[in-house]
């Protein structure tokens, strides 16, 4: 507990942080390069470490996500078509099997369907619902952080195992998404850049660059399989429903089928991309709530962890 102000910014405190945070720089430096956004994460971490009691709390609490932010970013480092075989044509085919659609005569998926329906409304709608992917889970867990630490603790911690199991399965399965085969077709190029796909239709009404800017940092194109997208809003949802918060868990059901749409109508993933990305979150809350919460080594380390925050 801290007592005095000297305890807060003791040399103890300051040395350890800075520490940290050089470790951190040079790694990401010798990993991926140096870019500004680390600067900004560095500076966003020592301002709320240092700025008062809560905000010290509260930037320890989501160090979690910091933590899972800065291996999304590390492996640019490591890209997965290294170490298998990416699918391309594959998983175009299983979703024609699975979830093809007849047109004229022709199977197509779902992806191109849509492609040859799109409406504005629709353009600006799916835009809206993927902007909330990662803003309504970090909102959710803000707004349990201060109502409640103890389901704080696990709505984090079990987003950082379902995404630990997707990147494992990135790894494992390599997919390129619906727009790579529209684009290249069965053609394998290491060097694609990311793409914000039918997102583009969204930026381009309101004149932005949002989506080109965010994909133009993607960690990896052939990370198709599973949507991860689609494993956040069934996490907030359970959790949600946890706190039986009402009214606002229909919001987060509408939040989830809209990004699920919303990955299918603009071309970032096929609908088993969608269904596995499900897979996923489901698999991540049971392995936590039935498997890791029962043994002593997570009830110890979340009551050490609920001790300091």
């Amino acid at each position: 507990m801290i007592n005095t102000k000297a305890d807060f910014y003791s040399l103890k405190n300051i040395a350890a942080i800075f520490c940290v945070i050089i470790l951190y720089l040079l790694v990401s430096f010798f990993l991926i390069g140096f870019k500004t956004d680390q600067l900004v994460l560095a500076g966003i971490f020592c301002f709320g470490y240092f700025s008062t009691a809560t905000s010290r709390k509260f930037i320890i609490a989501f160090s979690i996500f910091i933590v899972y932010w800065v291996l999304f970013d590390y492996m640019k480092a490591f890209p997965n078509y290294v170490y298998n075989h990416v699918r391309i044509l594959q998983l175009h085919q299983t979703e024609l099997s699975l979830f093809g659609l007849h047109q004229n005569g022709t199977l197509i998926t779902p992806n191109e369907f849509w492609l040859q329906h799109t409406n504005t409304f629709l353009d600006i709608m799916t835009g809206i619902f993927y902007l909330c992917w990662i803003p309504v889970p970090l909102a959710f867990a803000a707004y349990l952080f201060f109502k409640d630490k103890k389901i704080f603790l696990q709505f984090s911690l079990t987003f950082v195992l379902v995404n630990m199991i997707g990147f494992i399965i990135y790894y494992v399965y390599p997919a390129a998404p619906p727009w790579y085969f529209q684009k290249y077709g069965a053609v394998f190029n290491a060097a694609t850049p990311g793409n914000s796909a039918g997102l583009q239709r969204f930026d381009a009404y309101f004149n932005a660059g949002i989506f080109n800017s965010i994909y133009a940092k993607s960690s990896n194109v052939f990370a198709a399989m599973p949507s991860l997208h689609s494993s956040y809003p069934p996490i907030v949802l359970y959790y949600g429903m946890q706190k039986k918060m009402g009214w606002i868990n229909i919001v987060f059901a509408i939040v989830m089928a809209g990004i699920w749409f919303a990955a299918i109508y603009t071309s970032h993933h096929y609908v088993v991309d969608v269904v596995a990305g499900v897979a996923c979150a489901i698999t991540g809350i049971f392995i936590f709530q039935k498997v890791l919460m029962q043994t002593n080594a997570v009830k110890r380390f979340l009551q050490y962890y609920l001790s300091k925050i």
